[in-house]
């Protein structure tokens, strides 16, 4: 059953308006349905994070950040699935899996409390039957080295602090659905 609700607004049509650089991904594309092993253990996924690789970013660049969140979840205020935080500026890719929590050594950088609860990439989960969900994975780029954040911070509060912080923003919305 699909649940009948208006389409929610990309979030960064709601912020700053910010340059763009260049995100690719071998694992998820834009516009097209992710592989269940990005979705979340809850619906028979493996909770692995993409692979993702960003260039051209402000030559000014002092470090990243990288989320993903779905603004279509039927919550009133999305879903955020993975908020990394303090990335330095010269690691430019994740490999798949990065968002495991423990793994791939990232100078220091640390996943904020998902809304699952968890330091780590959650995968996606919508409701069965409802519509595709769009997965917004974003790698901001920040003019400071690391944001004043700790692990047990708030998406939210995240979000918050890279409003002041981002020089430039790039982009991939890949969807995911279950189906009846």
């Amino acid at each position: 059953m699909t649940l009948e609700r208006p389409i929610p607004p990309d979030p960064y049509e709601l912020l700053p308006t910010v340059p763009s650089f260049t995100l690719t991904s071998d694992d998820v594309q834009n516009g097209e349905p992710m592989d269940v092993r990005h979705a979340h253990g809850s619906v028979g996924g493996e909770n692995i994070s993409p692979q993702l690789t960003w260039s051209d970013f402000p030559a000014e660049t002092r470090s990243f950040t990288v989320t993903c969140y779905d603004p279509d979840a039927p919550t009133g205020s999305g879903f955020w699935h993975w908020v990394l935080v303090n990335v330095p500026a010269g690691v430019t890719q994740l490999p798949t899996g990065a968002g495991g929590g423990a793994g791939a050594d990232l100078g220091g950088a640390f996943s904020v409390r998902n809304d699952y609860g968890e330091q780590s990439y959650g995968g996606a989960a919508p409701p069965a039957g409802d519509r595709p969900h769009r997965y917004v994975f974003a790698v901001h780029a920040l003019d400071v080295d690391r944001l004043d954040v700790t692990p047990d911070a708030s998406p939210a509060y995240v979000g918050f602090n890279l409003t002041f912080h981002t020089l430039a923003r790039a982009v991939i919305r890949p969807t995911y659905q279950i189906k009846e």
